[in-house]
């Protein structure tokens, strides 16, 4: 089983199993992957346009009056309730109702001047407002609570982008695709915009917002960002970075089946990946027969907090998660993995200067170097393990990166050689 929060990269880890273990039906898939490259660009640009009406509200005036005042209404931030109780968590910042004046610093007459801002935002605003026309599309009708705007996919999601819908989804990986209409939409949108969508995302203040902290991306926004002059060619077609890159929601338990030899030896392997949209708890009955869970856990969100509740760090959730995984009895037979994800993301964060003291008050004076912060977090993901897991079993730990091909497939065969020693030593083989 494949367990961890929302984002953590259970998904990335489930495509670098079929890369390994089969490979062709990946390369079936690709097409179906193109839409929702798509959508990830999409909202991406929201975002950005997002932030920059309410750091920079000039920049929301038509180009010829950009410098005219004008009303102005931010998103409102939303609100909720903490729960940790592992670390010490500094509570993020919230936003007053409104930036009280203009910052100081913004540049006016050079390639980062408001009007040439504003200019950008009204080429790149009409491919945005096709985010939600595309995202109902690709969720075939899905909707989930507090009305999130988002693609949200079940098991056999590709159907939804093929010829035919009405296929099971071995015929689904297997069939020729065909955008749909809104895809297509979109696509000649990307190809038109293409220029400002580039020249948006490298505007200086852009980049200033983001290194500031202040615009939070997806992981992936900047690879498919970067790569839009790709990606908006007439004939794409995703390769296996961009859909290692991917970010898409799932709902529920999906399986994957791979076959898997080991020397002289031939297995049948189920791999379930529980969706982080799935209520925790609900699933555990059904697989208390797991061989193995392999939990992700991603390192590198210390100064991110959960989009359903803002006071709650999501290091603080992983470890309250992974806390109720130990803690099951019904699940203390499964060899356990621990993955500690994205810990090259972590690696740029701390050479970009932010420091996990600000968001984690435990953490204290300690170094903000990368072996003291991953060692940190190992150790207290490891102190949860050993006092709260009842069958005292053993714990493989690895730091990954999902988007590392070699080095994730390197891990996936040392796992797969643990995982089946100790089903062996289980079943009294050894």
């Amino acid at each position: 089983m494949l367990l961890g929060q929302a984002e953590s990269g259970k998904s990335t880890l489930q495509k670098q199993f079929q890369l390994y273990y089969a490979a062709h039906s990946l390369e079936r898939e690709r097409p179906s992957w193109r839409p929702i490259v798509y959508f990830n660009i999409l909202k991406a640009l929201r975002m950005i346009l997002e932030e920059l009406d309410y750091e920079y509200p000039q920049a929301s005036q038509p180009p010829s009056t950009t410098n005219s005042a004008a009303p102005y209404s931010p998103i409102p931030p939303s609100t909720g309730s903490s729960a940790g109780n592992v670390f010490s968590f500094t509570p993020p910042l919230t936003r007053s109702s409104a930036p009280s004046s203009y910052p100081s610093d913004a540049p006016s007459s050079d390639g980062s001047s408001f009007s040439d801002l504003s200019y950008l935002r009204s080429k790149v605003l009409p491919l945005v407002a096709s985010e939600e026309a595309l995202a109902s599309e690709l969720s075939g009708g899905i909707t989930v609570s507090r009305g999130r705007t988002g693609v949200y996919v079940r098991s056999g999601w590709q159907s939804i982008v093929t010829q035919t819908r009405s296929w099971a989804l071995p015929d689904v990986l297997s069939a020729p695709t065909r955008p749909t209409a809104v895809t297509n939409i979109v696509a000649k949108t990307f190809a038109a915009a293409q220029d400002e969508i580039y020249r948006l995302w490298h505007h200086p203040l852009v980049q200033k917002l983001v290194k500031s902290n202040k615009l939070r991306l997806e992981d992936a926004a900047a690879f498919f960002l970067d790569n839009i002059h790709r990606i908006a060619e007439p004939d794409y077609v995703p390769t296996t970075d961009d859909v290692l890159h991917v970010r898409l929601q799932t709902l529920g338990v999906t399986e994957h089946s791979f076959e898997i030899s080991m020397g002289a030896s031939h297995f049948h392997w189920l791999l379930y990946d529980v969706g982080g949209a799935v209520r925790r708890h609900a699933w555990v009955p059904y697989f208390e027969d797991a061989t193995a869970i392999i939990f992700l856990a991603p390192i590198s969100a210390f100064d991110q907090y959960l989009e359903e509740d803002p006071r709650t760090n999501r290091i603080d959730d992983s470890l309250q998660l992974f806390t109720t995984i130990c803690t099951n009895k019904l699940l203390s037979k499964a060899a356990l993995v621990l993955m500690l994800n994205k810990a090259d993301l972590l690696k740029q964060k701390l050479e970009a200067g932010i420091k996990v003291r600000k968001y984690i008050s435990s953490y204290g004076d300690r170094p903000n170097t990368y072996a003291e912060v991953s060692e940190y977090f190992r150790a207290h993901f490891m102190q949860v393990q050993k006092r709260k897991d009842p069958s005292n079993r053993t714990m493989y730990v690895h730091f990954t990166s999902m988007l590392d091909v070699k080095a994730t497939q390197s891990i996936i065969v040392n796992v797969g050689e643990a995982i089946m020693r100790s089903h062996i030593q289980s079943i009294g083989l050894a």
